[in-house]
């Protein structure tokens, strides 16, 4: 579930962010209208806790992959999330590069949609880098909640064996499983933002 989750939403997410980045007012591609309403959609969907998304997506989900059961259902919301919540990610990064790069490769004669990715998105890198890290801790969140509706994975493992068996152990060995991958996730993020950065 992370890992389709973070690959198809990673790059939906991308996608994203730089269309909202760059069709913001006075930037590359800017167009009021598309950027009002992608950030009108990000600022619907963001906000809502995941628990309530999963049901609130559920007829779009049953539509995707027939069944609002299992991990194949439980990637639908996933992605859709993280996709969001990764654009807005994207464009914040993207904002803050120094608009006298963007310039100056537009005054070479860079095209429009050449500065966007050869420049602009390799300048954000570390932060975007940092920013990913983010959002693999977030999946890893989605993914444990996913086991209310049978999402498999450490949340169901959790429920199952811990909760509804009142077996505080497997509960507690559920939490340090999830503990270690953040961690480690958080590390590999750290590790290469700083090299990065470094160069």
């Amino acid at each position: 579930m992370v890992v389709v989750t973070l690959l198809v939403g990673g790059l939906a997410g991308l996608l994203l962010g730089a269309i909202l980045y760059a069709t913001r007012p006075g930037n590359l591609f800017a167009n009021p209208f598309v950027f009002q309403v992608l950030n009108l959609v990000v600022n619907l969907v963001r906000p809502i806790p995941f628990i309530i998304f999963l049901t609130a997506v559920a007829p779009v989900t049953k539509g995707i992959v027939g069944s609002t059961l299992g991990t194949n259902a439980a990637i639908v919301p996933m992605t859709i999330m993280a996709t969001v919540v990764i654009g807005r990610v994207v464009e914040q990064n993207l904002v803050a590069v120094d608009p006298g790069i963007v310039e100056a490769a537009s005054a070479i004669g860079a095209r429009r949609l050449s500065v966007l990715f050869t420049v602009v998105v390799p300048e954000a890198l570390a932060p975007l880098i940092l920013g990913y890290t983010f959002m693999f801790i977030a999946v890893v969140d989605m993914s444990a909640m996913a086991g209310y509706i049978g999402g498999g994975g450490l949340g169901n493992f959790a429920i199952l064996y811990g909760y509804q068996q009142f077996d505080a152990q497997a509960t507690w060995v559920t939490v340090a499983i999830i503990v270690v991958i953040v961690q480690a996730g958080q590390f590999l993020g750290n590790r290469l933002a700083q090299r990065i950065l470094s160069r």
